[in-house]
């Protein structure tokens, strides 16, 4: 069973940092192209930064510079680091996988979300 079970939320002042988790288990990690998600109250859900299966990098221009995607392959992880936080940060993350099933099927799952939130 395929599940991704993000970690790592929680209320910080701005400036600060946060590390967000993302573990995946059900044997898609390898194939995974892995992306984190945003999604504040009243607005609709974007990508915040995207890690392909080639190592390619892609990351939201408000975030450039202050946030990190990275992934521990030995522990089917991938983490977000967000330094210097702001209040416009705010939102449920959530941790998304794309990719294909060895027979040809494409798959696409996602997290339950874990909330930021940046006070002033």
């Amino acid at each position: 069973q395929v599940q991704l079970v993000e970690s790592g939320g929680g209320l910080v002042q701005a400036g600060g940092s946060l590390r967000l988790s993302c573990v995946v288990s059900g044997g898609i990690f390898s194939r995974s192209n892995m992306g984190w998600y945003r999604q504040a109250p009243g607005k609709q859900r974007e990508l915040v930064a995207s890690l392909t299966t080639g190592g390619y990098i892609n990351y939201l221009d408000s975030v450039k510079g202050r946030f990190t995607i990275t992934k521990d392959n030995a522990k089917n992880t991938v983490h977000l680091q967000m330094n210097s936080l702001k209040p416009e940060d705010t939102a449920v993350y959530y941790c998304n996988a794309v990719g294909r099933w060895a027979q040809g099927r494409d798959f696409d799952y996602w997290g339950q979300g874990t909330q930021v939130t940046v006070s002033s």
